[in-house]
């Protein structure tokens, strides 16, 4: 199966309101980054087994990994949870820089280290919104 039809069947399994809103941030993501690199995991490590929830990545950059390796891996992703949708902003070094650069102006989500939390993308700020994936997809 290719990246794009393991995000579509991604999306599409989610219930009705969070597949709704996934759909919309995949395709502001896209609008943002158009023609950036994207990913799907699955949520499986090497021997099959799930570790974390699958999500969907964008953009490209090298970080560090174990042993004092580096690896590819993608700079904004994001996740269905338990309660909502997560983004991710892969490779920041300062963990408080989010918090402290949109949290006030987000809207109701919860921000911590490189993960921002919120139950539906209408409790968000649009603009606010934009602003942080052109920092995650352009640093």
């Amino acid at each position: 199966m290719s990246v794009n039809a393991e995000i579509e069947a991604y999306i599409a399994e989610q219930p009705a309101p969070k597949a709704a809103d996934m759909a919309s941030l995949h395709a502001r993501i896209l609008a943002l980054a158009p023609g950036c690199r994207l990913w799907f995991l699955d949520g499986r490590n090497d021997e099959g087994k799930i570790v974390s929830n699958p999500n969907i990545g964008y953009g490209e950059q090298i970080i560090p990994a174990a042993g004092g390796k580096r690896r590819e891996f993608y700079r904004i992703g994001i996740s269905a949870n338990t309660t909502g949708i997560s983004i991710y902003v892969i490779g920041i070094e300062d963990k408080a820089y989010l918090a402290e650069a949109f949290g006030g102006r987000l809207g109701k989500a919860s921000i911590t280290g490189y993960c921002i939390k919120f139950k539906a993308l209408k409790d968000l700020d649009p603009a606010v919104l934009d602003e942080l994936l052109r920092f995650g997809l352009e640093r």
